[in-house]
């Protein structure tokens, strides 16, 4: 049985309006864990901002009690480390910008959903280069 075209998956989009790029699997990121920040009603924190993780940002994180740095193996989180691209919520990723320490993002892997939150000249002007 062929699967009616309202089954069909929905393309997720970007901020800049194209298809959404994967943001990270080394850890694997995401709401869904599939690498991808994209989001569902289910998601209440609105995982969809890719972020470029550094070292100010694990410290502001932890300060704010999500410790995204320590290994869980529980769960099988390994711990974030400068360098990682994880999916973090718009709205953890706007107060972070507004304390003057948010991590750079990845346009092309940040779901449009997040402009819900966060003006798009925000998260340009903290775009990933490279």
């Amino acid at each position: 049985m062929e699967p009616s075209s309202s089954t069909a998956p929905v393309v997720a989009r970007n901020v800049l309006g194209e298809t959404l790029e994967i943001c990270g699997c080394t850890p694997l990121t995401g709401w869904y864990r599939d690498g991808f920040c994209r989001t569902d009603s289910s998601d209440t924190g609105r995982h969809s901002v890719c972020c470029v993780v550094n070292d100010v940002f694990l410290r502001y994180s932890r300060s704010r009690g999500n410790d995204l740095s320590t290994p869980v193996p529980a769960y099988g989180f390994p711990g974030l480390v400068p360098g990682n691209h994880w999916c973090i919520c718009a709205a953890r990723w706007l107060e972070a910008y507004q304390d003057g320490v948010a991590p750079p993002v990845r346009l092309e892997a940040t779901e449009a959903s997040a402009l819900e939150v966060i003006p798009i000249e925000l998260l340009r002007e903290l775009a990933h280069v490279g």
